[in-house]
């Protein structure tokens, strides 16, 4: 919630005298929410929601472009990607001040969670305003040093003979790589990393055949496009903001840079 504990103790007293309720109590380590507090709990989140639209109704509204812009995307776009973006948004907008957020889960852009999302796939909230910039490609890649000690492989039978980095354990990427023709097993991974910047950086280092996207494999003169038999994954990118929040000044400049700058690849 981002307050300390102590903060938010005063609040709930400081609310439970206001209202005449206990509304937690104390079970050993435990905080309970009393049934005097969860008979108040729709009342509550009814005034959260309210809360959230007043705020979106009224960012809707600034015409100024000083200000925080935050951006979600997943690891290796904000990594690798982004940095140009925000270079091209400092030199548009000077006084915007971008904060960026790594995460591959999908952002409640309605909660202002984020202002704007580049996203893989399509929304749909109604109160989200998407745009398609265009379908992204992504490839095998592996570390030169890594070549030169296994060799090129360019079939998804030369595949068999070698050992990739994963992203999960729960057989989702072994399920997407398995749709492209790779007959792989669990075998085949040497080391699994879920932060897909993470996983790229492990690539590099040689512990494995690694996917990314074609942008970000050529800042990467150290990687070698491998397995060029088969073909490439294609994802879209889509640019989502609230749809009040798109008629905001600072938001709409940078929403604006950002479909620019990811709507055509730089390679």
């Amino acid at each position: 919630m981002g307050v300390s504990q102590p903060t938010l103790s005063r609040q709930v007293a400081a609310l439970e005298i206001e209202l005449g309720v206990t509304l937690f109590e104390r079970v050993g380590r435990s905080v309970l929410v009393t049934e005097a507090g969860a008979g108040l709990l729709e009342y509550a989140r009814t005034m959260g929601e309210a809360a959230h639209d007043l705020a979106l109704a009224a960012t809707g509204t600034s015409k100024t472009v000083d200000g925080v812009v935050s951006i979600t995307a997943t690891d290796t776009i904000a990594a690798f990607l982004l940095p140009r973006a925000i270079q091209r948004i400092s030199e548009v907008a000077p006084g915007v001040t971008i904060e960026v957020i790594a995460a591959d889960a999908i952002s409640d852009l309605r909660r202002r969670e984020a202002d704007i999302a580049i996203r893989h796939v399509r929304p749909e909230d109604p109160e989200l305003t998407a745009r398609l910039l265009r379908h992204a490609s992504a490839h095998f890649y592996a570390s030169s040093d890594w070549v030169a000690k296994n060799g090129h492989p360019r079939s998804a039978r030369d595949a068999l003979k070698h050992r990739f980095i994963g992203t999960d354990r729960d057989g989702r990427y072994l399920s997407l790589l398995q749709e492209y023709g790779l007959q792989l097993t669990e075998s085949h991974f040497s080391v699994l990393a879920e932060n897909t910047a993470v996983s790229w950086h492990l690539a590099r280092q040689g512990l494995g055949i690694g996917v990314t996207m074609e942008e970000i494999a050529a800042l990467t003169p150290s990687m070698v496009r491998v397995l060029d038999d088969i073909a490439p994954i294609k994802f879209p990118l889509w640019l989502v903001t609230h749809r009040e929040l798109h008629t905001a000044q600072r938001i709409r400049v940078v929403f604006d840079v950002l479909a620019q700058e990811f709507g055509a690849p730089n390679v």
